[in-house]
């Protein structure tokens, strides 16, 4: 009897269930005998939603092309209809130019008539519960675009600004067996951008106790040309060294960049490794210049913001510890090997004057050089390029070759000939070959592996300006360049890596060489790492060093959060053996506070010492310091202090070091607010900030932090997406509100609540509530003495009017994060 009844419910069931049910919106106001005062009619249609602006997810033909606000108005059905503009679908890859009634409407308004009357067949339709606005037009009247494309006409070049990035770094010794010094080393990279144009300085300060001096490196002026994709800068600056070895010069260049393709079109500062066993101090030195200085802390360490001062030449690196010891090796640094995608043309012009390195008196003649790298098809590349000065002639021809998995090849020679000062002529030819590859079975990376040969009489451009120019502390200028090996390589395996970079370089007439590597493995297993480094470096002089050093590295997460143990042991060319016990960690909530402890023990003197090392990414700088003592009593200082200062229409802002390109973010003078991956970074009392190292010519998403937003404040935009042009200054704006989180009660003077599905929107339309059916309305960034406005129908009865006022809120509602109230909406207009 039961499985009967069972059965016969199922069956009354389910026809019930099929039925579309109806819920009276009278029910809302009193019942079905009480006249329905609130108009739901956009709650009743499944497709309404509220207009206004949203953050959209743009998608063109299935395909992601935006992320932007966009503003939405009501249509007839209630749905949402986007105000789409010429400029938008310009920049989304539409042939805007192709359609002549579109393309004649002013390029910001947007269109009075949907998008399909314009563009035959084309739809756009707003999906509100992904945020997508979904985008369906004609494969004709869209460009055919590679991967990672945009549009030329969102590069933005910025807003003017002026400004200096530095970074200083000094350290102080007092006592021990060494007398006392100090040193400080300051580097600017200061400029001034307007219209499109970047004035830039670069240059350097040094001071060693024994000697005080200024250097600049280069001073040049530089703007895009996008009909060639390319660069022109006119100063002092360096070619790129590609077809060519790399040179300063002061004159102008023009020179294609490859950032301005697509990603997809696409075809070299090193990283550079090395240890320290106490606070240290790294030099890196390239052509004469100190290019890059700082203080690191105790351990395996590695440079990878290197901003060099030319696109080739040798890096020297110089790592000198607490206790005066120094370790030198040298960094090859040159071009891989040359490749181009098919009919892609790369290029490169330069008219001036020669540079010396700093400090020396090589001649400085008159010049012109250029060359071109042309991609035939997927297989073969040819370059060549010419350089010509009054007692210097060379040219280059090559080719390059894709060797498919096996990677990429390209050789070529170059004719040279030189005249010296005492009229001397020389003749000779330099054969090289440059290899890049990475093998996929292996996971191999090849990075840079090359050869060159040259004969006895040739001189490279830098060579020849050289000749007769000496250094009597340098045996490698009475010889000229024969044979030169350079290779890096990349290896990963499971749990760890492997590299090896090295060089050697062999002269004419002479036996001795120069020889360079450093190594180094990592390895991580129950979530304990392990490294192993070698350091080697044979000048076959004085110079020459040595350096294995082996650590591993426990993590203490359980008992300290973000915190690990180090250990570390190492000997040197001399003998001496250090071992180092370490406790580092981060602090803050945004872990923008790091440390370091340290307990050393040496066989040589001092045997014993002691360190701490802190850095912090405050919003304003990024700055470190440091603390060393030893058991002969020494005692070292160690500081610094790396950011910007930068001048823009909104005022002036301290930030982190900049990058090439960055952000000057404007938040209507809203303090506190943080970004998302952004560590330390936040607007300043007058509501600024600025976002370092944007990609050139792509989008950068730039987000808000909001589960960091202060309690009283709310913004309209959590995201922008900015496209700088090459060393832009582009303006991000947030339209964010100071204000509180509040529920407000609204009351009529009769007594009543206002109705359910009333509409609230502030006097300036940023604050916009739905009442709720107890006559309370949310609002966030609601600030004092803001008025509202109240609407539930169409009739002029139907309105009402507020003003908020916080001089009714007791002291305990004031320290609430969300503040009640109960306020009076009065008929009409406020009284």
């Amino acid at each position: 009897m039961l499985h009967s009844l069972g059965g016969l419910l199922l069956l009354v069931a389910e026809p019930l269930y099929a039925r579309d049910f109806y819920f009276s919106p009278n029910s809302l106001e009193g019942g079905a005998n009480t006249s329905q005062v609130t108009d739901l009619s956009i709650f009743s249609n499944p497709k309404a939603q509220m207009p206004g602006k949203y953050l959209s997810y743009i998608r063109l033909n299935q395909q992601p092309v935006d992320e932007t606000q966009i503003i939405y108005t009501s249509g007839a059905d209630g749905a949402l209809h986007a105000q789409l503009t010429p400029l938008m679908l310009r920049q989304w890859g539409v042939k805007v130019d192709d359609y002549p009634e579109m393309a004649a409407l002013p390029q910001d308004q947007p269109f009075s008539l949907p998008i399909g009357h314009y563009i035959p067949s084309a739809q756009a339709d707003f999906d509100f519960a992904s945020q997508t606005l979904k985008l369906s037009l004609p494969q004709r009247a869209v460009r055919q675009v590679s991967a990672g494309y945009i549009d030329p006409s969102r590069w933005d070049d910025g807003i003017p600004v002026l400004f200096s990035d530095y970074a200083f770094s000094a350290r102080e010794n007092h006592g021990g067996d060494t007398r006392s010094d100090n040193s400080q080393y300051l580097n600017l990279r200061s400029g001034m951008n307007l219209g499109g144009w970047q004035l830039r300085n670069y240059s350097t300060w040094n001071n060693t106790g024994e000697e005080n001096a200024w250097q600049t490196i280069g001073t040049w002026l530089q703007h895009d040309i996008q009909q060639l994709k390319a660069q022109f800068t006119a100063g002092e600056n360096s070619t790129r060294g590609e077809v060519f070895d790399s040179i300063q010069y002061r004159g102008i260049n023009i020179i294609s960049d490859e950032e301005m393709l697509p990603i997809g079109e696409r075809g070299f500062a090193p990283v550079i490794r090395g240890v320290a066993m106490s606070n240290a101090q790294v030099t890196v030195k390239q052509n004469g210049y100190v290019i890059y200085q700082s203080n690191v802390a105790p351990g395996a360490f590695e440079i990878t913001d290197l901003y060099a001062s030319t696109n080739s030449g040798d890096l020297e690196v110089s790592v000198k510890e607490a206790d005066g010891t120094e370790h030198l090796f040298t960094q090859p640094f040159s071009s891989v090997a040359l490749m181009q995608r098919p009919h892609h043309l790369r290029f490169e012009t330069t008219v001036g004057r020669y540079r010396a390195d700093s400090g020396s008196d090589d001649k400085e003649p008159s010049f012109f050089q250029g060359s071109a790298i042309y991609g035939v098809n997927n297989r073969l590349t040819i370059y060549g390029g010419t350089t010509l000065a009054e007692e210097y002639l060379s040219g280059v021809t090559g080719v390059g070759v894709n060797l498919g998995q096996f990677g990429s090849i390209s050789a070529d020679v170059t004719m040279a000939q030189a005249q010296s000062l005492d009229g001397e002529t020389y003749r000779g030819q330099s054969w090289r070959l440059l290899y890049t590859s990475s093998i996929e079975a292996t996971n191999t990376h090849f990075t840079l592996a090359s050869y060159r040969y040259s004969t006895s009489g040739y001189y490279s451009f830098a060579d020849a300006n050289h000749l007769n120019h000496e250094d009597d502390n340098d045996w490698r200028d009475d010889y000229n360049k024969r044979n030169r090996l350079q290779m890096s390589i990349s290896q990963p395996f499971e749990n760890g890596s492997f590299y090896i970079n090295g060089y050697q370089q062999d002269y004419w007439g002479t036996h001795r060489k120069e020889r360079s590597i450093t190594a180094g493995s990592s390895y991580q297993y129950a979530g304990i790492s392990y490294h192993l480094n070698l350091s080697w470096n044979d000048t076959q002089d004085d110079d020459s060093d040595r350096m294995i050093s082996f650590g591993v590295s426990i993590p203490l997460s359980r008992w300290l959060p973000d915190s690990w143990v180090s250990y570390n042991i190492s000997n040197t060319k001399n003998g001496a053996t250090a071992q180092n016990l370490g406790l580092n960690g981060t602090l803050l909530e945004d872990r923008s506070l790091s440390y370091g402890l340290q307990q050393s023990h040496s066989n040589e003197s001092p045997q014993n010492s002691s360190s701490l090392y802190s850095t912090w990414r405050a919003p304003f700088s990024n700055l470190s310091g440091g603390y060393y003592t030893s058991s002969d009593g020494s005692r070292q200082y160690s500081y610094g202090a790396s950011g910007a200062v930068v001048i823009h229409p909104h005022g002036v802002t301290l930030s982190q070091p900049l990058g090439d390109q960055f952000a000057i973010i404007d938040t209507d003078g809203t303090a506190g607010l943080q970004f998302q991956n952004q560590r330390g970074i936040r607007t300043d009392m007058w509501g600024n900030a600025v976002i370092p190292s944007l990609t050139a010519y792509q989008e950068n998403r730039i987000g808000l932090d909001t589960t960091q937003l202060p309690n009283d404040v709310d913004s309209s935009d959590t995201a922008l997406i900015v496209v700088p042009s090459r060393n832009a200054a582009v303006r991000a704006h947030f339209s964010a509100r100071t204000g509180y989180r509040m529920l407000i009660t609204l009351t009529r003077p009769e007594g009543k609540e206002v109705p359910f599905g009333a509409m609230a929107s502030s006097a300036d339309g940023e604050l916009n509530g739905i009442v709720d059916d107890n006559g309370v309305l949310y609002l966030s960034g609601v600030s004092d003495k803001t008025v509202l406005t109240v609407q539930w129908g169409t009739a002029p009865d139907d309105r009402c009017s507020t003003s908020i006022d916080f001089i009714s809120l007791s002291d305990s509602q004031q320290a609430a994060p969300v503040k009640m109230l109960t306020a009076l909406c009065r008929p009409g207009g406020l009284q």
